[in-house]
C-alpha cells in the first residue's frame, strides 16, 4: 500500500516503520504522559498506604472532618480548638490514603500483526502501553503488567521505579515478533484467556487495569475473567482496530483485493456497493458483540484506531469532554 509523504513524515519523527517496533519509538511518549488522565474513577481498595484518597475514613494524612468524640477513638486525634469552642469533646477524622498500582495486559498475538494504513495493531498496543507506563510514572504509581504473544508471555511486577517502565517496555519489544506469525513450525500454545488469568493472579484489588487487545480470542472464558477482575479492580478495556475492519476501501472501478493472513489466501471484491453495505455489517455486529461483552464484564470500553496517532485521537477524546 502506497503511504502518504504525512504518514511517511509521522512514522519518520516517532521513530518507526509501523510494522516493526524499536525501544526508541516507546520512549519518545515520556514527554506525552499528560494526553492521558489516570484519575481515580472509583474508590481505591487496596490496603497498602498510597497517594490516592479512598472514601473509607481513618488514618491519613488528609483532613476530612471534626465529628464527636466516641469510645474507642485515639485520643492523640482530639481536636482541642473545636472542643474548646463547643465544649464538648471533638476528634478529628482523615482521609484514608490507598496505593492504586497500574496493571497493562498487552496482547501482541498474530491477529494483532495487522493494518493497512499507520501502525499494525501490535505496535499501536505497544505506544499505548508507553503512554500509560510514562503516565502512571509520573503520577508516581506502581506499574507492572503482562505481555503475551502466540508463543509465550512475561509478567513484570509492579514497582514505581523508571527502571519498572523500561522492563515492561523492554519485554514488549522483545516479544513482539511480527515474522514468526508466518511460520507454520511456531506453535500457538498462549490464548487470552490464558492472559487474563494470570492477569487475576497480578492484579490485587484496587489496582488501575488496562486490557490492550482486539479481543478477537474474547470468549466466554476470559469473558469470565474480566468480569471477576471488575469486581475488585478498576478495568478500561482498549479495543485496537483497524479501519479496513470496518469498512472495505473505496474504489471507483471494480477490482478483486488479494488477502493473506500468512497461511491462507482469499480475494474480496471491492468497488461493488452490495458487498461493501454487507461487509460493513458484519463487521458493525461483530464490534458491538465485543463491546457488549467487555460491558458486561463492567469494563470501560474505549476504542482505539491503529489508523491514526494516539495524540490525535486522545487529543480528540480530551475536547470532546470538555464540552
Amino acid at each position: 500500500m502506497q503511504l502518504s509523504q504525512d504518514i511517511h513524515q509521522w512514522l519518520a519523527t516517532h521513530h518507526s516503520d509501523g510494522v516493526n517496533l524499536q525501544i526508541k519509538e516507546l520512549l519518545y511518549y515520556r514527554t506525552k504522559a499528560s494526553l492521558l488522565n489516570l484519575a481515580l474513577g472509583r474508590p481505591a481498595q487496596a490496603k497498602l498506604a498510597g497517594g490516592y484518597l479512598a472514601k473509607t475514613k481513618g488514618r491519613g494524612m488528609e483532613f476530612d472532618e471534626a465529628r464527636h468524640y466516641q469510645p474507642g477513638d485515639d485520643i492523640r486525634a482530639i481536636d482541642w480548638r473545636v472542643t474548646a469552642r463547643t465544649g464538648k469533646t471533638h476528634t478529628k477524622i482523615y482521609r484514608e490514603e490507598k496505593e492504586r498500582p497500574v496493571f497493562v495486559l498487552a496482547d501482541l498475538s498474530s491477529s494483532m500483526h495487522f493494518g493497512t494504513q499507520l501502525l499494525f495493531k501490535s505496535v499501536q498496543v505497544a505506544h499505548l502501553t508507553a503512554l500509560i507506563a510514562w503516565a502512571a510514572h509520573k503520577r508516581g504509581d506502581r506499574i507492572g503488567g503482562l505481555v503475551f504473544n502466540h508463543t509465550q508471555h512475561k509478567e513484570f511486577k509492579p514497582f514505581s521505579r523508571q527502571k519498572a517502565v523500561l522492563s515492561l517496555l523492554n519485554g514488549m519489544v522483545k516479544l513482539h515478533k511480527p515474522h514468526e506469525i508466518h511460520d507454520k513450525n511456531s506453535v500457538s500454545n498462549v490464548t487470552f484467556a490464558d492472559a487474563c488469568a494470570r492477569l487475576r493472579r497480578l492484579a490485587h484489588p484496587g489496582s488501575l487495569v488496562f486490557v490492550l487487545s482486539d479481543f478477537a480470542q474474547l470468549n466466554d472464558t476470559a469473558q469470565q475473567h474480566l468480569a471477576q477482575l471488575s469486581r475488585h479492580c478498576e478495568v478500561t478495556a482498549y479495543p485496537i482496530s483497524d479501519p479496513f475492519e470496518h469498512t472495505l476501501p473505496q474504489s471507483k472501478y471494480q477490482q478483486m483485493l488479494n488477502l493473506t493472513d500468512g497461511y491462507n489466501e482469499q480475494q474480496i471484491l471491492i468497488g461493488e456497493q452490495g458487498i461493501a453495505t454487507q461487509y460493513q455489517s458484519e463487521h458493525e455486529q461483530r464490534f458491538n458483540s465485543i463491546h457488549s461483552r467487555l460491558k458486561k464484564s463492567r469494563a470501560k470500553v474505549v476504542p482505539i484506531s491503529c489508523g491514526l496517532s494516539l495524540e490525535r485521537q486522545l487529543a480528540k477524546r480530551s475536547s470532546e469532554s470538555d464540552v
